[in-house]
């Protein structure tokens, strides 16, 4: 059995290629409180790139995952499918380069940069703004750790007029265990109620657990007379179990750090997702119009005003929307390929590729 490659492995071995800075500190808005993040490049010793196809790694990192290089093969194959963190790594300002093997000068940015960046870049930012509109209902909207049962989407029509069933059962002298339910005939989700005041019926009652998702049947003998009538909102059930989950999963998985700074500034949404999602939107507008990836940002106060929650949340999706027009018009207009050239990217991948293996 192989053994995982490990960052110190890449390092002892020489295995490395690119070290960068990453993150805020290469986008220019890093602050005292920001991590370092570090992404880079390595190629695999030769008896692993030679042996089984099961031995290829296509990146090594550390646990906290702010330390990653990407194999060569691996680094090429993203920046031809223009994914926006390669792109930034290919582009990264020589002051936060820490390591650069002479080798990485025969991958030329101009081979990369395509029209694909519009569906990249741009395309990723859309995920941000709807992950974002997610995060405000989420915030706005929480949701009580008690979950509700399938009787709190009950109504029940007695006396000429309805009446949530938890509110009808507070009134009653018997429990929903008494009650016996059948289906009205020629209905959706409509059902006659008996009640069954001695026990000596079996009725099945409404439910059986709290975590019942079906109301329970009984058989009701001939001749008994309704209490009333029940009616069950199963999709309102079921939309509020998937929103359930959905929440506190979401809470069981958040940054509780970055969480609690989204509830200080009083914004009610997450100020750096929307930062970032500027940024983005703003770097696929450079590329449109320039050609360039400009990963260090020029308007570093203004995007870290963002991330300190000092814009309002509808404000920063109209100027989401106006730059994602602008993307749009610049993009129909460029004069840039519509892919990557892959054929020289290739070819070159090949030769350093023999030059590394060639040097061992």
């Amino acid at each position: 059995m192989t053994t995982p490659l490990t960052i110190e492995q890449l390092k002892a071995d020489n295995l490395i290629l690119l070290e960068c800075l990453s993150g805020s500190r290469a986008y220019g808005l890093a602050t005292p409180q920001s991590d370092t993040d570090i992404k880079g490049v390595f190629y695999l010793p030769r008896s692993r790139f030679y042996g089984l196809q099961s031995e290829y790694v296509p990146q090594v990192s550390n646990a906290s995952n702010d330390i990653v290089y990407y194999e060569l093969g691996r680094y090429i194959e993203l920046l031809l499918q223009n994914n926006p963190n390669m792109m930034e790594l290919l582009a990264t300002p020589q002051d936060k380069v820490l390591y650069r093997h002479p080798l990485m000068d025969s991958f030329l940015p101009e081979w990369f940069v395509s029209k694909l960046c519009e569906n990249t870049f741009a395309g990723f930012a859309s995920s941000q703004i709807k992950k974002a509109r997610g995060l405000n209902k989420k915030i706005v909207n929480p949701m009580a750790k008690e979950k509700k049962t399938l009787l709190d989407f009950c109504s029940v029509f007695a006396e000429n007029h309805s009446i949530p069933l938890p509110e009808w059962l507070a009134q009653q002298p018997f429990s929903q265990r008494q009650i016996g339910l059948v289906v009205m005939p020629k209905t959706t989700q409509m059902y006659a109620m008996y009640v069954d005041y001695d026990g000596s019926l079996g009725f099945s009652g409404l439910m059986q657990k709290p975590e019942a998702s079906q109301l329970r049947l009984s058989s009701i003998p001939k001749g008994m007379t309704p209490v009333g009538y029940l009616s069950f909102n199963e999709q309102g059930f079921s939309k509020y179990c998937k929103d359930y989950k959905d929440y506190w999963q979401w809470v069981a998985a958040r940054n509780e750090e970055r969480y609690q700074t989204t509830i200080s500034h009083g914004k009610q949404y997450d100020a750096k997702n929307m930062m970032h999602t500027i940024r983005l939107l703003e770097m696929a507008l450079d590329i449109a119009t320039t050609g360039q990836v400009v990963v260090e940002r020029p308007n570093r106060e203004e995007l870290l005003a963002i991330k300190a929650g000092e814009s309002d949340y509808d404000e920063l999706l109209q100027q989401s929307e106006q730059l994602t027009e602008q993307i749009t018009a610049a993009f129909a207009k460029s004069t840039l390929p519509a892919t990557p050239n892959h054929k020289v990217a290739l070819a070159a991948l090949v030769a350093v590729r023999e030059q590394l293996y060639g040097a061992e």
